[in-house]
């Protein structure tokens, strides 16, 4: 799933639209895996990160559920890295480096 460009910022109003479709797509996603890009994302704070994070919790809850990011940008990588979640979720500086990954 990749986010457009509209989605630069991902503040709370904006993300309040997001929500639902993440979580919906992790619920639904056949088979579940899901490679969430976020190339055009400069920006994400708490709020989305507790988005991310069910989003992969009812992934993980599948049977076969698979879940990383891809196309981060320093500032939201250094994001991942302070709460320590780039040990929980594998990210990738792309999207077909992130499906290699999840087809091996």
């Amino acid at each position: 799933m990749a986010l457009g460009p509209e989605y630069e910022n991902l503040d709370e109003p904006r993300l309040d639209a997001l929500t639902d479709v993440l979580l919906q797509v992790a619920e639904t996603a056949s088979p579940p895996v899901v490679v969430l890009d976020l190339s055009h994302t400069s920006f994400f704070g708490s709020a989305f990160i507790e988005v991310i994070f069910r989003m992969w919790n009812r992934l993980n809850h599948r049977e076969g559920g698979k879940f990383c990011i891809c196309g981060l940008s320093e500032y939201c990588t250094e994001v991942l890295e302070v709460t320590h979640l780039d040990q929980l979720w594998e990210t990738f500086p792309d999207r077909a480096s992130a499906l290699s990954s999840l087809n091996s």
